[in-house]
Parts: C-alpha cells; structure tokens; sequence
C-alpha cells in the first residue's frame, strides 16, 4: 500500500490494477496494487471498491489482468481460460449489472478476434478495459449534465449511500448530477444519510463533498422524515446497482425506505444511473437478486462490537424501489420521465436500432 494525496477509484498502471481502498476511508487514503485477478475480485467482495460502475470498470480489469497471466498459447484455449476468468469474477457480487455487462463485453472482443495471435489478443483486453474507464467518466458527465438542471437554486438535496466518484470510473452519478449544479454557481446544500450499516454516506459521501467544497451536512438514516416534514428537503437522488425493464430499480438498502418518504412529502426522488446498469432481460424488481452479507458488518463497526455477543443479524446489502415511486431516471441520453415501463421500452427499442 502506498499512501496518496490526492485520489483516482481505479486505473491501470504498468499492467497492474490500482485502486483507492474504500474499507479505510476517511481515515486513510491508501491504494491497493493488485498484480493477480484474483485479488481484485477480493476487493470486489470486501468493498474495497464498490458502487456499481465503479464494480464494472473493476471486473473489466480484472479480467484484462487475468487475460495477461494466461501461460497457453493457443487461441481456442485462451479463450476457454479467459471465460473460466470472467466466471470466477462475475461470482464476486451477484447485484450490481455493470459486472456482468463488463464482462461481457470483454467475452464478445476475444470471440471477435479470434484470427489474431495470443498476445494482440491480450493487448486488445488491456486496451478495452482501458476504454470502459474512459467511457464510463464522460459517461458520468454526460449524465451529471443531463440532471442538474432538475436542482433549483437555493434547493437542498438529500442524497443516500455514495454514488460520487468513488462508486464510479470518476464524476459520480447522484453526486455528479449534485456536482455539476454546484459546477453551475448553484447555491445549493446536501443532506448525506449516514448509509448503515457500513456507513458509505458518512465515510464516502462527505468526504467527497468535503473535496469538491460542496456545503453538506451529515443525518442518520431515520431523521430522512423529520427533515422532509419541516420543508428542508427539495428533491433527493441516488444511485442504482440494477434496474428492471419497468424501472424498478435496486439500489443500497435504505433507498426503498428514502422513495416511500419521499412521495408521501410530495418531493421528487430521482435516480441517476448509466444506461449499463439496466438489466432489460429482467421484466420487474423482484426478478433481481439480492445479496445478503456478513451479519458482523451489522453488530460491528470497523470491528468494535455495537451488539451482544451471539445477536442474530439480517443484513440485507440492497432493497428495490418501485417504478411508481420515481420521478425520473437520468441517464446520459437525458431524463426518462413516467411513465416508465412505456418510455423504458421506447428506449430500449431505440437502442436496439441504433
């Protein structure tokens, strides 16, 4: 580990994989080397990176850095190795989409170039997932400036988990879209719910607020409706880890909670997310799987226990959040307005063709 000064999520460098630890932030600002893919797919697995986009830009990585260590040199079983690599990493986390839509794009290059040699075959992987990083940054912009101009001037925005530049190759998504408003001289304000149980809102979020010099103030997650009572709440946005044909959306647990506040209160909540995070093979939410984690990240933190010894834990990773309860999807191809399950299939019909 070295320690940093300043920070990237992930980047290749010198035919390694290096990315900014999230376990040990904000204390700590260390990189993690990973010259193995196989400890990328542990860092997938710890947190240490995380954030859906961020995961995809990893697993496209991962799998280059794999490709590189293959010893055959005979194409048809460089491939068969390569897809045994791709199977190890998609085992890493079963929610977020981008994972999988990475890896699959890295599988369709090789199939592609089958006529070329082992080791051109190995330098178009290290050069994809390259690409994958660059995309996905200008993709965030491209969405961040898709969606500031639903934040108002003056407004206060609750946000939930992280969705900034550390859940993504850079930018951010529900925090790119915040970013780009203050970008724009909004005088804006961000409400960061602190995200239990392992607290990427208070960890993450407001140290990239703190960054970008965006004024924030750090609640628990159950003071969400009290705020949105007394006013002091205009509009929240968040993330999404997968979302269904219909635009349910799957996101980190707490978000379901957050929607069903939020239209009760007559605010808009809104999701921001790159078109790789939807899954148009699943027709609704509940086709999405779930993951369940640890129940020690639940009774500890950072190790310190905060329950009895031998408390039983649930520890749901994620929740959906119905259609019906979004205002909006902004993507990089601009906002998807409800209906959403008519304009979903209208986009995804348009995709198709173009």
């Amino acid at each position: 580990m070295t320690e940093i000064t300043g920070y990237d999520t992930i980047r290749w460098e010198h035919d390694k994989v290096v990315l900014l630890d999230q376990r040990r932030l904000p204390e700590k600002e260390l990189y993690l080397t990973c010259d193995d893919y196989r400890q990328v797919v542990e860092a997938i697995q710890t947190l240490a990176i995380r954030g859906a986009p961020a995961i995809g830009v990893a697993a496209a990585m991962a799998a280059a850095l794999g490709a590189l260590q293959s010893p055959t040199r005979q194409v048809q079983e460089f491939q068969r190795h390569f897809q045994d690599i791709c199977q190890v990493i998609a085992g890493a986390r079963p929610t977020a989409v981008n994972l999988t839509w990475a890896l699959k794009r890295m599988q369709a290059l090789v199939a592609a170039h089958l006529d070329q040699g082992i080791d051109e075959l190995k330098q178009l992987l290290v050069t994809e997932a390259q690409n994958i990083l660059r995309e996905d940054i200008a993709i965030n912009r491209q969405l961040a400036a898709a969606g500031q101009g639903l934040i108002q001037e003056g407004d206060t925005v609750l946000t939930h988990c992280n969705a900034g530049g550390l859940a993504t190759g850079g930018y951010g998504t529900a925090l790119g879209v915040i970013r780009a408003a203050w970008e724009k001289g909004k005088k804006i304000q961000v409400i960061a719910d602190e995200t239990r149980p392992i607290l990427q809102g208070a960890r993450l979020t407001t140290w990239e607020l703190m960054k970008l010099g965006i004024p924030h103030t750090l609640i628990t997650d159950n003071s969400a409706a009290c705020l949105m009572a007394q006013g002091k709440i205009q509009l929240a946005v968040v993330g999404a880890d997968r979302i269904a044909a219909n635009g349910d959306v799957a996101n980190k647990i707490g978000t379901y909670g957050v929607a069903v506040l939020a239209q009760y209160h007559k605010i808009p909540f809104y999701v921001a997310a790159p078109l790789s995070t939807f899954d148009f093979s699943l027709s609704e939410g509940r086709q999405i799987p779930i993951e369940e984690r640890d129940g020690r990240e639940v009774t500890q933190i950072q190790g310190l226990p905060i329950a009895p010894d031998g408390c039983r834990a649930l520890n749901l990773a994620f929740d959906v959040t119905p259609h019906g309860l979004i205002a909006g999807i902004i993507t990089e191809r601009g906002v998807i307005l409800p209906p959403l399950p008519k304009n979903l299939e209208d986009l995804r019909t348009n995709m198709e063709e173009s």
